[in-house]
């Protein structure tokens, strides 16, 4: 069958109430880059599925426990969410199956690998406003012998901050790859895996921009190889 032919299979991780938003940008941008995007939830997990792709979608705050910090006042958990998203986690690395984790997503992978996340992160900002958009204002800053490089195509580029929480330790085998102008943790990724990347913005709201498309595109590519 010709490479154009072959649409993956690509999971969407997600909670069971609410996230349709999120869903429907990045299903778009799985058909776009020539994948078939499945929608799971913990309630419809599709554990059976044969998977080629998977997203780890963004949401709600990871549960402390999971590295040992306390619970805040006024914050929202998910944690059958956490549960049902780390068996996948566990899925796709132990199958090399190409992953992409994004914000959330990011901060669970980098816990699962036994890193730790800053739960706050106002005190840390020094040039940067702490603030909810999805509009391109803060300013990323990437390495550049890195493959998220590759795909954004520049080292230094605008993104969106949908987040509360960023990676702290880095977990087992994460480079960290992206930074902002606080020099907190944007995108990480494992170098020695064919693709599994974490990035603490929301690409999916950023689909007008091709730098961010492309970060679905090899996710699909990686995981064409898959059939």
């Amino acid at each position: 069958m010709p490479e154009t032919l072959l649409r993956p299979v690509i999971g969407v991780t997600g909670p069971n109430k609410g996230g349709d938003r999120a869903w429907y940008f990045t299903r778009y941008a799985i058909i776009w880059a020539g994948g078939n995007p499945l929608r799971l939830t913990p309630k419809n997990s599709h554990l059976h599925e044969v998977l080629n792709g998977i997203v780890i979608g963004g949401g709600d705050d990871i549960y402390p426990s999971l590295y040992e910090s306390e619970i805040l006042p006024n914050t929202r958990y998910d944690k059958e969410r956490d549960m049902f998203e780390l068996i996948y986690i566990e899925k796709a690395l132990k199958q090399n199956i190409p992953m992409l984790a994004i914000c959330r997503g990011e901060q669970l992978l980098n816990t699962y690998l036994g890193g730790s996340l800053h739960q706050d992160l106002r005190k840390l900002r020094r040039h940067t406003r702490n603030r909810w958009t999805v509009l391109p204002l803060k300013t990323l800053l990437v390495e550049p012998d890195s493959r998220i490089k590759e795909l954004l195509g520049t080292t230094r580029c605008r993104i969106n901050s949908l987040h509360t929480q960023a990676v702290d330790q880095l977990g087992d085998g994460l480079r960290v790859v992206g930074r902002d102008l606080d020099n907190i943790v944007q995108a990480v990724e494992d170098p020695l895996r064919p693709f599994v990347m974490g990035v603490q913005w929301h690409p999916e709201y950023l689909l007008y921009l091709s730098r961010q498309r492309n970060l679905f595109r090899g996710l699909v590519q990686s995981a064409r190889q898959q059939i």
